[in-house]
């Protein structure tokens, strides 16, 4: 991934901007205080334009702001990338699915009792778009999540 320092200035610039779009977060809402981790349910939402072979790639236009849906048994034989930013290095990515989707460092946690369980579906959006553009597809997937019973999520950004 990119470093900020690395950035043109331009792009740099570009970037930081892009923090103004959050300016309705004040921090206040509808937070609760979760369960133990050990008794929570947890699922993976990512940034990095992953999806399983067959599923509609991240591109261009309305279908870039929409999220896909991993089922948790899906092989990482079976997930790929159309993350179609020139910033982003996929290095991490070949040689270890778990850099942007830990699904197996999560399994490894719920073996050992870490966490309650795994959710049966994760998440994944496509990184690098305004984030009033993502919010009522977050909005959709937070009613997803409650349904599956997830008590907390991983994000990671791409």
């Amino acid at each position: 991934m990119v470093r900020l320092a690395d950035l043109s200035e331009t792009e740099r610039k570009g970037m930081l901007g892009r923090i103004k779009e959050l300016s309705g977060f004040n921090g206040a809402g509808a937070w609760i205080t979760p369960p133990r981790l050990s008794d929570c349910r947890v699922a993976i939402v990512t940034t990095a334009g992953i999806h399983r072979h067959g599923d509609v790639p991240f591109t261009e236009g309305p279908a870039q702001a929409d999220y896909r849906v991993i089922p948790g048994n899906t092989p990482a034989a079976d997930i790929t990338m159309s993350h179609n930013s020139i910033n982003y290095d996929r290095t991490g990515f070949q040689q270890d699915i778990n850099v942007v989707f830990p699904i197996d460092r999560l399994r490894e946690l719920a073996a050992e009792k870490v966490i309650g369980g795994v959710a049966d579906y994760h998440y994944s959006f496509m990184g690098a778009l305004p984030a009033k553009a993502l919010e009522p597809r977050g909005r959709a997937l937070a009613g997803l999540l409650k349904k599956d019973k997830v008590d907390a999520v991983i994000l990671t950004p791409v």
